[in-house]
């Protein structure tokens, strides 16, 4: 269990002021100047040495998706831009950043954008977000002010301009490219990649997309040592991680804990265990809605980091834990989460396009035996068609919770079919 000394938000309930005076109390600002006269390489090397991996669901390592970033200019300006876009069912971290730490977030700002010799940074807050947004802009106000990023930031010599901008609650934007096309005025919808964001990004200028956790705990780890940060967690698993608990435990909570924490641990030490005790677990999403749901025999004893959830054909995503006990119908829950995914795509891929809406009417089905049992494995299969053909990730995080569904609780699916159990819809209701 982490202990209190090595947790990095250490305001994240709100129990104590957010702005500049409390966050020099709690160790933000400090002699940041120090931080940046460290060289861009050499913060470059500590963050790849801390075995930091991207916060916002893929994981890649972050000290090296920043060494992507062209080491001279060739006359284009760099940018850094953070995805505060924070649209995933069951994710929760990233607003209480915002709202109880916004300085640390701003701080990592300034040292990021030094260390890839961006003069300008922005922050894309999801469009829901409206008192996280207030905050935000009033820190940001705050640190102008005090001289900590402007023209001479914290006194460094480097000049650092730091704008938010709310976007308008689309999901397709947490996603990169999307993200880039949206901040740019134009519609929210990826881009095919190459080029990438770092040759070619915002404006068509050198720019990195960076989720706001893994911004946000970069100064502490250049503080505290690139072998503290990896003293945590397994190899490749380096680390801290904010943990979103929600569903069916006793007291649903962010928490921020060591990577590879067990599953069972986590569950029951920070969130009073499974609402009916551990034997009533049925099913938990371990990172995010777009995951494969694991059952409760693989949940007794799985790790929690990107490696053993991968292992499991899962993944750990944004860490966001949703817990489904006994009394859960599971073929509905992933089936509303089908209708999400339908909802929130961009329309731009056919496999996407037609295929979450293909996908969600099959499930409607399921939930209420109206299918055959050969629609499943056909189901599974245009899923897989799905996977993997489209130009963001959104194809396969809607094919994703289906696949788990059917891997993991066929029997459930078949055993409705064969029975034709009936279970009441909304749609029905309403008629």
């Amino acid at each position: 269990m982490l202990e209190d000394k090595d947790r990095i938000f250490t305001n994240l309930y709100g129990y104590h002021p957010w702005n500049l005076e409390a966050a020099k109390k709690r160790g933000d600002w400090d002699n940041t100047k120090a931080l940046i006269e460290l060289g861009r390489d050499k913060i470059i090397e500590e963050m790849k040495a801390s075995g930091l991996r991207g916060r916002g669901g893929a994981g890649f390592p972050t000290g090296m998706k920043w060494s992507f970033m062209p080491k001279e200019s060739d006359g284009r300006p760099a940018y850094l831009v953070v995805n505060a876009d924070e649209s995933e069912p069951g994710t929760c971290k990233d607003r209480e950043i915002m709202r109880n730490d916004p300085h640390k977030l701003i701080e990592g700002c300034l040292v990021a954008s030094f260390a890839m010799n961006a003069n300008a940074a922005y922050i894309y807050i999801r469009g829901e977000y409206r008192h996280e947004y207030k905050v935000l802009e009033a820190a940001v106000a705050e640190a102008y002010e005090a001289g900590m990023i402007g023209k001479n930031a914290c006194g460094s010599g480097f000049d650092f301009d730091l704008y938010i901008h709310h976007g308008a609650g689309a999901y397709i934007c947490g996603e990169e490219t999307a993200l880039l096309e949206s901040l740019e005025g134009k519609k929210g919808q990826p881009r095919l990649k190459p080029p990438f964001p770092a040759m070619s990004g915002l404006w068509g200028c050198p720019t990195t997309v960076n989720n706001v956790e893994s911004i946000a705990v970069a100064p502490t780890i250049l503080r505290r040592g690139a072998a503290w940060f990896s003293s945590f967690g397994r190899e490749n698993n380096a680390g801290t991680k904010l943990f979103c608990v929600s569903g069916h435990v006793n007291k649903p909570c962010n928490v921020e804990e060591a990577l590879s924490i067990p599953m069972k641990e986590l569950l029951e030490k920070h969130c009073g265990g499974v609402r009916g005790g551990w034997d009533n677990l049925l099913a938990v999403i371990p990172g995010g809605s777009s995951v494969p749901c694991l059952p409760k025999d693989i949940c007794d004893d799985v790790l929690m980091d990107f490696d053993a959830l991968k292992e499991q054909k899962s993944g750990l995503g944004t860490a966001a834990v949703i817990v489904m006990d006994k009394s859960t119908d599971i073929i509905k829950a992933i089936a509303r989460l089908s209708y999400f995914y339908k909802h929130e795509s961009c329309g731009q891929c056919t496999p996407c396009r037609e295929g979450t809406g293909w996908m969600w009417r099959v499930m409607e089905r399921l939930v209420k035996g109206e299918a055959e049992i050969e629609e499943i494995d056909m189901l599974f299969d245009v899923s897989k068609q799905i996977e993997g053909h489209t130009i963001c990730a959104l194809g396969d995080a809607a094919a994703w919770p289906v696949q788990g569904l059917i891997r993991h609780f066929r029997d459930e699916i078949e055993d409705r079919i064969k029975n034709r159990t009936r279970v009441a819809m909304p749609a029905a209701a309403a008629e």
